[in-house]
């Protein structure tokens, strides 16, 4: 273990990585519920969706961690589950078989664009300023995510007599966001689960955020949020599934001609996103862990084949993505969570591989992990997204080009509740600023590409 992982030459020890992967993992054990209930939707099997959910979550991290040996882990990502079941099936009429079919070719293509460097030379034409506002705006999304998983926040529509029309009977509502009056328990729970954590971190406890999470569930018992059923009711029965193994209709994709170009498009922005999610993820949570420290960054730009853990790391990916298709899931990327594990004291691929043997342990056991609520985990995306907010500080907001990028790709990821957002009106806004004050040559012909393909893919979606 010691010399497959090379624990020492990182820094680190065995029980902090299996630590950081346990924390990791409950941070991120909500996809195992949450993204069959999002599929099903579709017509796909509840339970096999369940099934391939883990083991596309589970493979794909034990590729992140023997690859690449980086901590990060992966699963069917939130939001390209909504994209694949709202947008793909039930907006453009496409069968979930065909739909996994435009999954498997993203993958593809990921694969394709790693392979040849293209990821490489996107990452190298990121300025570093927006590098940094990368990952603060990650840091934001993810307390975001925790703050309304929290049920810190309530939600009001505006009076219906602001309600304004949008042309052929379309309406637009004001939904207003307020502090809740803490008669929620949910709220309760967190909150104390959060002052908890923070004084944890204060005191410089070890394993801060995996305690935190564990006294918010026990906490969470009294206050009837955290469910501890009876054995008898335990189910561990594993369903099967058949019902979406290789059920990919590429024949279906292309049949109709009228719907080419649809799909065409629609696998591009599948591509796109997932390509963005993750390199934010890579840019954000590594850069601020040091994980892909300099003498990484150097392998990265000088460097022949993939000699590179963010190389490597694009790689492990690229290659989950098909994988999932295979099984039945949307697509598999790197999750933000694995920055809950990360600040933990996770470096290396153990912890990737202790939540890959946590997930496949969740097959047999998932009514055990579904024990722990969000109101538990919830504290800890706040916290994690507390310690990435450090990154802020080192964007040149002097320069206002750099200033308005950063700024808009910071508040477009929480705001738009999606990396790929921020990322894209980060660039398109650099782009905007530089050409308006004539340096053009500023930026990076990659960039110029990026960003016209986000703009092509706005068009688009506007089109469609």
């Amino acid at each position: 273990m010691e010399k497959f992982f090379k624990l020492k030459e990182h820094g680190t020890t065995a029980k902090t990585e299996v630590l950081a992967g346990l924390t990791t993992f409950l941070t991120m054990a909500y996809i195992i519920f949450v993204n069959p209930n999002i599929l099903s939707l579709s017509g796909m099997d509840r339970g096999a969706v369940f099934v391939a959910t883990i083991l596309a979550a589970a493979i794909g991290t034990f590729i992140m961690g023997f690859v690449a040996n980086v901590p990060f882990a992966q699963a069917p990502g939130m939001g390209l589950n909504a994209f694949f079941t709202f947008t793909v099936v039930f907006g453009l009429g496409f069968s979930w078989q065909q739909a996994l079919a435009m999954v498997f070719i993203c993958g593809i293509i990921n694969i394709i664009i790693t392979v040849t460097k293209i990821r490489k030379m996107i990452i190298k034409a990121i300025p570093v300023s927006l590098q940094y506002a990368i990952s603060g705006g990650i840091g934001l999304f993810i307390a975001y995510i925790g703050i309304k998983q929290a049920h810190f926040l309530n939600f009001t529509a505006e009076a219906p007599s602001k309600i304004v029309a949008l042309g052929e009977g379309g309406l637009f509502q004001d939904v207003i966001p307020a502090i809740v009056n803490f008669k929620d328990p949910v709220a309760q729970v967190a909150l104390i689960g959060l002052v908890i954590t923070i004084v944890l971190m204060v005191k410089k406890v070890k394993s801060a955020i995996l305690l935190g999470i564990v006294f918010t569930t026990i906490a969470g018992i009294f206050f009837k949020i955290t469910s501890v059923p009876s054995f008898a009711d335990l189910n561990f029965a594993i369903p099967s599934l058949a019902p979406t193994f290789l059920k990919l209709d590429f024949a279906g994709l292309f049949a109709d001609p009228s719907k080419i170009f649809i799909a065409i498009t629609t696998i591009f922005a599948f591509s796109l996103t997932d390509t963005f999610d993750t390199i934010g993820t890579f840019l954000g949570t590594g850069r601020k862990s040091g994980i892909f420290d300099k003498k990484d960054e150097d392998s990265f730009e000088h460097g022949t084949g993939m000699s590179s853990k963010l190389e490597k790391a694009l790689f492990a990916d690229a290659t989950a993505t098909s994988i999932g298709a295979l099984l039945g899931t949307s697509n598999t990327t790197t999750y933000i969570e694995s920055a809950a594990g990360i600040s933990q004291g996770g470096k290396t691929g153990l912890t990737s591989t202790t939540v890959g043997v946590l997930f496949l342990f969740s097959l047999f056991l998932a009514p055990i992990a579904g024990i722990v609520p969000g109101a538990a985990t919830a504290p800890a995306l706040i916290v994690v997204g507390i310690l990435m907010a450090e990154s802020l500080g080192k964007i040149e907001w002097a320069d206002f080009d750099i200033a308005v990028a950063s700024f808009m790709t910071i508040a477009f990821m929480p705001f738009t509740y999606s990396i790929t957002s921020g990322v894209a009106a980060g660039f398109i806004f650099y782009c905007i600023a530089k050409l308006v004050k004539g340096k053009a040559k500023d930026i990076h012909p990659i960039l110029y590409i990026v960003t016209g393909l986000f703009i092509l893919s706005y068009v688009i979606n506007a089109l469609i």
